[in-house]
């Protein structure tokens, strides 16, 4: 009965060395998992275009080529700005460094898996005391000179995982850090369009405005003459200057609107603000926006960079638990030298003056205050914190393609009542001129109707270029473009 307990307690402990010291096995967390999106499924033509075209759906991977997808609004002018943007963009540069950064960090851990060699060659003049010889005092010593070369290496043999799991918790983050970098990048691309078409809105809402200032202006030169004539009072004539006023200051409003935007491009872009001109560009009918497929909640997990960069921000929390573990026990170096020594350098690499030693050194934590215990909490703890942030960083990403496919929908359905509003505003406008010159109605009425031509053509262009924005917001959701070009409306050539 001894022998037999005495064969199974070495067993025993092995298997329970084994079992502490690993990282544990990293258990993917349970999300709610809608089968589709709910908008994608209430509004059919996100997925499909006019032309009975879709997007090429794209193969699940988080390195995937996420795609020009700029290319898709057939705008070279966009195209231009993204591609500066990429090569200048100063944000960008910070993160591609620190890929660099990262990708080093992980070539620095993975030289432990290999031994460390290293060679020192070294010269030494010294002269001893008389005493140390045992010489009398007063004695006279000469002083020596020695030559020595060695030849060192030590390599830590990874019994517990101590490398192994140091390793996988560099390459992790080193993982993350490259996912955070193509996030960075997708936003970077998506604000650069983002602004271009708001820079574009403001300038077709310019337009507009100029416009109405057009139309007041005349409409004081009328009421000059009228009222010079004596057929009306100062009344409608300061009126009419008036609204004159009123829509000037509202285009002067929307120039400073629009430097802002040129501005907020020109650092995109990482060129100073006094360098660079936007040229003046109208947006045009919004229904020349591509449309955009949502594809599967599933394939988002794979396709958003930031969610691959919690993904891998977990895996590296769990590697730590088991770097964390293995310092509970027993580290082993191997360590080993050889070399020579003489009086002179040539006696170095001679046989009677080498020199060599080998040893192995076992480290065993005995009394550390509790240290390695609460690093394996604190490791746990972290990984528990990651697990959080991975689900936290799904459910973000399953709303925000959901606001923006529910945005999309609600401003199709805005853009056709406005435009419907448009027709009837200017009908009514023309029609109270009609009624103004005749002297059938008076001059408030006329300015009414203007007004109100005025308001509705504004939000039109406002909506046009909210398409356009949430539009592109929706593809920065879905994690980016899908390999291929994107099948458009030929139409957008006109755009």
């Amino acid at each position: 009965m001894k022998t037999m307990i005495a064969r199974g307690v070495p067993a025993l402990l092995a298997a329970l060395l084994l079992a502490a010291c690993g990282a544990p096995e990293l258990k993917q967390p349970a999300i709610d998992m809608p089968t589709a999106f709910k908008e994608s499924q209430e509004r059919s033509d996100v997925q499909t275009a006019p032309d009975g075209t879709r997007w090429k759906q794209a193969r699940p991977a988080e390195q995937q080529p996420r795609g020009e997808w700029w290319l898709a609004f057939n705008d070279p002018a966009l195209s231009e700005l993204v591609a500066d943007a990429t090569r200048n963009n100063a944000n960008l540069a910070v993160a591609a460094a620190r890929v660099k950064q990262a990708r080093a960090i992980a070539g620095v851990a993975e030289a432990d898996r290999i031994p460390q060699v290293g060679l020192g060659v070294g010269a030494q003049r010294a002269r001893q005391s008389p005493l140390e010889l045992g010489l009398p005092q007063g004695t006279e010593v000469s002083p020596t000179t020695s030559y020595s070369a060695r030849l060192t290496a030590s390599y830590e043999v990874d019994l517990f995982g101590r490398v192994s799991s140091n390793v996988a918790a560099a390459r992790s983050d080193a993982a993350t850090v490259e996912a955070n970098y193509r996030s960075v990048l997708l936003a970077l691309q998506a604000d650069v369009a983002q602004t271009y078409f708001r820079l574009r809105a403001t300038d077709a809402e310019l337009a507009t405005v100029a416009q109405t200032v057009r139309l007041r202006e005349e409409n004081v030169k009328i009421n000059q003459r009228r009222f010079d004539l004596g057929d009306i009072g100062e009344f409608d004539l300061s009126r009419a200057k008036t609204e004159l006023a009123t829509t000037q200051a509202e285009a002067i409003g929307l120039e400073r609107q629009r430097a802002n935007a040129e501005h907020a491009l020109a650092v995109l872009l990482g060129k100073p603000a006094a360098a660079f001109t936007a040229g003046v560009n109208p947006l045009q009918d919004s229904t020349l926006l591509p449309a955009i497929p949502a594809g599967l909640p599933s394939t988002l997990l794979e396709r958003r960079p930031d969610i691959a960069a919690a993904q891998r921000a977990m895996e590296a929390s769990n590697a730590r638990i088991g770097e964390a573990r293995s310092a509970m026990f027993p580290a082993l170096t191997i360590n080993a030298a050889g070399g020579g020594i003489g009086t002179a350098f040539s006696d170095v690499f001679k046989w009677s003056g080498r020199s060599w030693v080998l040893g192995a050194l076992l480290n065993l934590p005995v009394i550390d205050g509790g240290r390695n215990r609460n690093n394996i909490v604190r490791s746990e703890a972290a990984l528990e914190e990651s697990v959080g942030q991975y689900r936290q960083s799904v459910l973000t990403a399953f709303a925000e393609v959901e606001d923006n496919l529910a945005g999309l929908r609600i401003l199709s359905g805005q853009t056709q009542r406005i435009d419907e509003a448009v027709v009837a505003a200017r009908r009514s406008a023309d029609l109270a001129r009609k009624l103004y010159d005749a002297g059938r109605s008076s001059y408030l009425e006329l300015l009414d109707a203007q007004r109100n031509l005025a308001a509705v053509e504004r939000n039109a262009v406002q909506l046009r270029g909210e398409r356009a924005v949430t539009t592109v917001a929706l593809i920065r959701a879905l994690g980016g473009g899908w390999d291929g070009t994107a099948n458009v409306n030929s139409a957008q050539a006109r755009n």
